[in-house]
């Protein structure tokens, strides 16, 4: 007897799958709710809820994460099976174009006798692989309701919905020692597969992850990818941001500052200091104009134009295919492959570079990720102002700061690789076919990152700025820089004033970047000064998130490595800085 059909309109739909077959963007096209969907393995680690209206009645949608097996040996198959222990319709999303490896999951959660439905996803892209499904022969042989859909464009989105109130329990059963005869055994009766000639996009597919090939495209798409966000960046500043500030916002503070007196502690605290008599908006240090100018005009039109380099570079599919081409590198460094996705979203912003440590699998490489994400990754929001204060000494500026968290990346992986115990696994990806970014994919993707990154920003901005007025204030910086000066300017060749940016580098790295402005450095200190400042320790957001995903004593190992770390090489840059005479004068 087949078992009894679950009620019409469910009160609960778990999305489950592999990675990388769309299931968040499935969920997206469900729901409306803001969820990101990326075209790399791994992109929903914890799990993302919606709601759904089916058949006038409220449906809890779960975007559950994506896995291989129901035997879980990861975070991310520990939850996944708890959510199914929970209950509810199951929407398994398959990859109609690799059809044989995702049935292992279907038929085991077709053993779990739970109400189900398939989604033949990606349909779009079997023809083009001369990949030929028969769905009513895969829906006989599986027992439970398959709808072919295409989460990007919506094509069978609302068919899918329908099939949700014929879900039922599949009646195939099987054992292990057989399931791979039996999936290929199904495979063989619904599915035919003629050759087709490579595609422009599976030419260039394969060119990108050739070892001899592969390197020169990296190479020529990060470089290209980086001067679209200077060339963006730099266009939003000069014809946006500047003139708004200036044509709008400046003749309010003057006003302000005018009535205030020009002076005084509620000067200092809402305008900041005058700079030669005048406002100036990024040196004055003023919750009205330092505090609101760096996030909104200097960083946040860097970060806007690398988000948009980032999201296409996901949905396009090719960060996967760099996470392989990186592979071997990243071994010597005890990672493997994917640890390029954090690093590469550290260098957005660190907070999303740590959340998304969890698509590595051992506490190994979590740790090693997590520090090297900490000491070498600068965020786009301390590029932007490392750049706005070394940029005007060209490569010979930039080039020592950035050639030197390089190298720190390459040497401290090694060394933590030696003495960090566990084991760094083989990398395991699947490879999608290159997409043209859904547009409106894209575009929630970036609004849900940038509303993220000033939420997260000027809160700390303004802390940062409030705090060293209030230091400076009470006299509490001449203190500490006092109490600190031997190592400042000793072995970092710093004056004492330099303790306020590293105080309120803990809250934000950026304001701590532009706090260096106002005490007129060499072009030698601000080199040394911008790198102590990116490796000494995260910004407070990141060292929470860290916190949370490392816990107590790997955050404290990792913290006293940053800590050590900065030092050593500060004092070391300092050495050579000043034997090879660079930049000595003010």
């Amino acid at each position: 007897m087949r078992a009894a059909h679950r009620p019409e309109a469910p009160d609960r739909l778990l999305l489950m799958g592999n990675p990388n077959v769309g299931k968040s963007a499935v969920f997206s096209r469900l729901t409306g709710a803001d969820v990101i969907a990326s075209n790399y393995p791994g992109t929903t680690v914890g799990f993302a809820e919606g709601k759904l209206m089916l058949q006038g009645q409220g449906c809890l949608v779960i975007d559950v994460p994506g896995i291989y097996t129901l035997e879980p040996v990861s975070r991310a198959e520990d939850v996944a099976v708890e959510m199914l222990r929970k209950g509810g319709v199951v929407i398994n999303v398959v990859d109609a174009t690799n059809l044989e490896r995702n049935l292992n999951l279907t038929l085991q959660l077709l053993s779990r006798n739970v109400p189900m439905v398939v989604a033949l996803n990606m349909w779009d892209e079997t023809e083009e692989h001369g990949i030929f499904i028969d769905v009513e022969k895969l829906q006989e042989q599986l027992g439970v309701p398959v709808v072919p859909t295409c989460a990007i464009s919506g094509e069978g989105m609302k068919e899918l919905l329908d099939a949700v109130r014929r879900a039922r329990p599949g009646e195939l059963q099987y054992d292990s020692e057989t399931k791979w005869e039996l999936i290929g055994g199904i495979v063989e009766r619904v599915q035919r597969v003629e050759h087709r000639h490579p595609t422009l996009g599976q030419t260039f597919s394969h060119a990108t992850v050739h070892p001899a090939v592969g390197p020169l495209i990296a190479l020529a798409i990060l470089f290209v990818s980086f001067e679209v966000v200077r060339i963006v960046g730099e266009s939003l500043i000069g014809y946006v941001a500047d003139p708004f500030f200036d044509r709008f916002w400046a003749p309010v503070v003057e006003k302000l500052s005018a009535t205030l007196g020009g002076g005084g502690f509620l000067h200092a605290l809402l305008i900041g200091d005058l700079v030669a008599g005048e406002i100036d908006m990024g040196a004055s240090f003023g919750l009205l104009t330092t505090a609101l100018y760096v996030p909104l005009a200097q960083v946040l039109p860097y970060v806007f134009s690398f988000y948009i380099v980032l999201c296409i570079l996901e949905d396009s599919g090719y960060l996967p295919r760099l996470g392989v081409l990186v592979d071997n590198l990243m071994h010597r460094l005890g990672l493997h492959g994917l640890s390029i996705v954090p690093l590469m979203l550290g260098l957005g912003c660190a907070v999303p570079g740590m959340l998304a440590l969890r698509v590595l699998e051992t506490r190994k490489e979590r740790f090693i990720a997590a520090t090297l994400l900490g000491i070498c990754v600068p965020c786009m929001a301390q590029t932007a102002m490392i750049v706005g204060l070394l940029g005007k000494y060209g490569a010979g500026g930039l080039l020592p700061v950035f050639g030197t968290l390089f190298v720190l990346l390459i040497v401290m992986g090694m060394i933590l690789k030696r003495f960090t115990r566990g084991i760094t696994p083989e990398i395991i990806v699947d490879i999608p076919p290159y997409r043209i970014p859904y547009w409106k994919s894209l575009v929630k993707k970036l609004w849900m990152r940038m509303r993220g990154f000033v939420k997260e920003a000027l809160p700390f901005v303004f802390l940062g700025v409030l705090l060293i007025n209030v230091l400076y204030a009470t006299h509490v910086i001449d203190v500490l820089g006092n109490l600190f000066k031997p190592v400042m300017t000793r072995l970092l060749g710093l004056p004492k004033e330099a303790v306020a940016p590293l105080i309120i580098g803990f809250l934000r790295k950026d304001v701590a970047v532009g706090a260096l402005k106002p005490l007129g450095l060499s072009m030698r200190q601000l080199i040394v000064a911008c790198v102590v400042l990116t490796v000494y320790f995260p910004c407070a957001a990141t060292f929470i998130v860290m916190l949370r995903e490392l816990g107590w004593k790997d955050m404290l190992k990792a913290s006293a490595i940053m800590l050590i770390t900065a030092l050593a090489v500060g004092t070391l840059m300092n050495l050579i800085l000043t034997a090879l005479r660079v930049g000595a004068a003010v």
